[in-house]
């Protein structure tokens, strides 16, 4: 069955499953050059925008992708070609995670002028929704150092601990990494739906058939809706699967309209 893949997918796939064992079992810390960090960390270099589709969280992450890859990624080589698909997957990825990083660099700066202004007007009320808009990132004994802000929000020292707390916050966030392919691979997925809409696929959970192009619609809208909610317990990096999907869509819309070119 792998003899059957076509050359590009079958070198991705070889590629990023190679790398990942690597980094499990050879390499540990190879995730701390290869992942994407925030422009604003000290960790980020520019060649992380393209090293971080190689980098995945975990088996089970690293098999979405690459099952994802296998099942939509030969039918589109063969069509739009070898270098299409190679270009359709690093420029959806690398633009995914270029977007993602303008969309931390904004919450960052959100987020310094949320600290800024509790520093200028500490209050036990604006640190206490802090907490809650951050609750993964507290020990649950943060709630009895609120009670005793609560109880006393003149005292200087609990000030004090509760900016020194927003400040630690703000660089444990500046210093998550985003790693995975799946920014390339909602390309591909947007891609698969625009050329071949009404291909039927069959689903394992529910096990059903359905149209390539309503599968497209709901992985959109429920990307929409995860980036909506904005759970603060979510770590999945909902806005550059959104991101794969814009850019992957916009790419198919170009090659589309001209029709004289072909790879």
């Amino acid at each position: 069955m792998f003899r059957s893949l076509t050359p590009i997918v079958k070198n991705l796939l070889l590629i990023t499953i190679g790398i990942h064992v690597v980094a499990s079992f050879l390499i540990p810390n190879l995730k701390d050059y290869f992942a994407l960090y925030n422009i604003q960390s000290n960790k980020f270099v520019p060649y992380q925008f393209l090293t971080y589709m190689l980098m995945h969280a975990d088996f089970w992450h690293l098999f979405s992708n690459m099952f994802g890859l296998f099942i939509f990624g030969p039918l589109l080589e063969q069509f739009l070609g070898p270098k299409k698909l190679l270009i359709l997957w690093l420029v959806c990825g690398i633009g995914a995670g270029v977007l993602y990083s303008g969309y931390t660099t904004f919450q960052t700066k959100r987020l310094d002028n949320e600290i800024a202004y509790f520093h200028e007007h500490p209050d036990p009320e604006l640190f206490n929704k802090f907490v809650s808009n951050n609750r993964n990132f507290f020990r649950t004994s943060v709630y009895d150092f609120i009670d005793d802000y609560s109880r006393n929000p003149e005292n200087d020292q609990l000030i004090q601990q509760a900016k020194d707390n927003l400040i630690g916050v703000r660089n444990l966030k500046v210093d998550i990494p985003m790693v995975g392919a799946s920014g390339a691979l909602f390309g591909v997925l947007i891609a698969f739906g625009m050329l071949f809409p009404n291909t039927q696929l069959f689903l394992l959970f529910p096990p059903m058939p359905v149209k390539a192009k309503y599968l497209v619609l709901f992985y959109g809208l429920y990307t929409v809706y995860q980036l909506l909610a904005n759970n603060p317990t979510d770590n999945v990096a909902h806005f550059a699967h959104l991101s794969g999907l814009l850019i992957g869509a916009i790419l198919v819309t170009v090659w589309k309209k001209d029709r004289t070119t072909f790879y």
